[in-house]
């Protein structure tokens, strides 16, 4: 890891601590609460309760999670954001203005707008002590002006294969470019409690606050980039504080996660801990392994707001779950913004059956040839058909060494098919119950019934000039 990044380790003399602890000055304390829309929805209760914060991070967007939600608000103009976020914000309301905890997150998706109408009907009848002001910032969505920036010139050409989105353009569900930390900041400037954003990029939701709160200059290249390092560890939530650790997985506890908290002082230098008296672990090994999650090129780690250097960070592991991090630098932002793009893509479908010793391997085998066999001769032709074996290495691929065992006592066929006929890929989920009763021996996993048909829809990356996307942000008092 360090050979990738260039980060420095240290350990902290054991007789004293407080040689690396930071200035006694203001400290900012920042509460990842989710990772992922669908993470853990006890996290962000922990993190309120539990300990002392001043903000809670909640990050719920991926890339595929814009189209997902931009699909469901074709079927319902009212939806298109996370509805656990409400439900959850319902629940915590009390809590976090008696605590005067302020929250930031990107469950707005494709409508934020809608968010907060469902929030402000959650929160209608709770008896508390103060109203909350309620932000949200606009502007990431595209899909209304996509014609017409294409019109003027804005190719949006896919970052990869140079394609121009013309090619797509009557198959796009959702365009929204990633926004950056000015319109949270002016929100928190208005006294905002809840800011609510679409595609913000989820570095932001951690670094916002430490601009507004040290009031830092948008063009101090050094301490945003700081920021930034505090925001990348908090994203994807227990992953810092040893959650899919791959070092030390044996031997955390994680039944009771503590997720990460930053500690930040106005230098951008921060401690990453969590509450002492919750499960999890933070070590320069978990952090580390969060700092290299989805790393290109360590030197230029690009944000709407700053290119963050990775390579110069330097880690000190306090011990007791405290690990600190200083030296990141930066370089001035770029003129573009990057766009999340999702566009339909087709149909599939994917089936699974499993086969038990004697020769499990070899059945399952016979099945894909036979279920191939079948799709040939009544015509179904696909853009792709792949077939994997759970338990005879198909996570690793070629990668095994060697041929499966013989006397595997299971093996669990999956076969899937892509086309752009919803009508092929239908068939095909009719052609697997037969394998039952014409096919090999011992087999079962079949009671679920037929594979489920899913639409396909496929990611486009691309970039746009920042000049023509502007947030917006509106702040208000939810009604008594």
């Amino acid at each position: 890891m360090r050979a990738r990044t260039g980060i420095r380790s240290e350990v902290a003399p054991e007789n004293d601590p407080a040689a690396v602890e930071l200035p006694n000055e203001h400290v900012v304390r920042i509460g990842s609460g989710q990772g992922f829309w669908g993470d853990w929805q006890e996290a962000p209760k922990l993190q309120v309760r539990c300990g002392t914060i001043d903000y809670l991070m909640l990050d719920y967007l991926a890339e595929i999670t814009m189209s997902i939600m931009q699909k469901q608000k074709e079927r319902s103009p009212d939806a298109g954001y996370a509805k656990d976020f409400v439900s959850l914000m319902v629940e915590l309301a009390a809590d976090l203005v008696d605590r005067n905890v302020r929250v930031v997150s990107n469950a707005g998706g494709v409508n934020p707008s809608g968010c907060r109408a469902a929030l402000g009907i959650g929160l209608a009848d709770q008896p508390l002590s103060r109203r909350p002001r309620v932000a949200v910032v606009q502007g990431d969505d595209l899909m209304s002006s996509l014609d017409a920036l294409i019109a003027e010139g804005h190719e949006l050409t896919h970052m990869d294969t140079g394609e121009p989105l013309s090619s797509v353009r009557d198959r796009v569900v959702s365009a929204n470019a990633y926004l950056g930390s000015a319109p949270i900041v002016q929100a928190l400037q208005q006294d905002a409690d809840i800011v609510i954003t679409g595609r913000s990029t989820d570095t932001a939701l951690t670094y916002a606050p430490l601009i507004h709160e040290f009031s830092w200059d948008q063009d101090d290249w050094d301490l945003i980039a700081k920021g930034v390092v505090a925001g990348h560890i908090n994203e994807c939530g227990c992953q810092a504080s040893g959650g899919n650790s791959l070092v030390e997985w044996p031997t955390i506890d994680l039944t009771v996660p503590g997720y990460p908290i930053i500690e930040a002082k106005s230098d951008g230098s921060f401690i990453v801990t969590k509450h002492p008296n919750l499960d999890g672990r933070l070590t320069w090994a978990t952090v580390t392994e969060q700092l290299v999650y989805e790393m290109g090129n360590p030197t230029e780690y690009i944000t709407p707001d700053v290119v963050a250097d990775f390579s110069t960070i330097e880690l000190q592991d306090l011990g007791d779950d405290r690990v600190l991090v200083t030296g990141a630098r930066g370089r001035q932002r770029t003129d573009k913004l990057k766009v999340s793009i999702a566009y339909r893509d087709g149909y599939k479908a994917i089936g699974s059956l499993t086969y038990a010793w004697p020769d499990a391997y070899e059945k399952a085998k016979r099945a894909n040839e036979i279920l191939r066999g079948r799709l040939d001769y009544i015509g179904l032709v696909f853009d792709e058909i792949r077939t994997e074996y759970i338990g005879a290495g198909a996570c690793h691929g070629p990668l095994l060494a060697g041929p499966p065992s013989s006397d595997l006592p299971e093996v669990t066929l999956r076969i899937g098919v892509r086309a752009p006929d919803r009508n092929a890929v239908t068939r095909f989920t009719r052609e697997i119950a037969p394998l039952i009763l014409a096919g090999p021996p011992t087999v079962t996993g079949f009671a679920d019934g037929r594979p489920r048909v899913q639409e396909v829809v496929a990611y486009w990356p691309a970039l746009i000039d920042r000049q023509v996307v502007e947030g917006r942000i509106t702040v208000e008092t939810l009604p008594l």
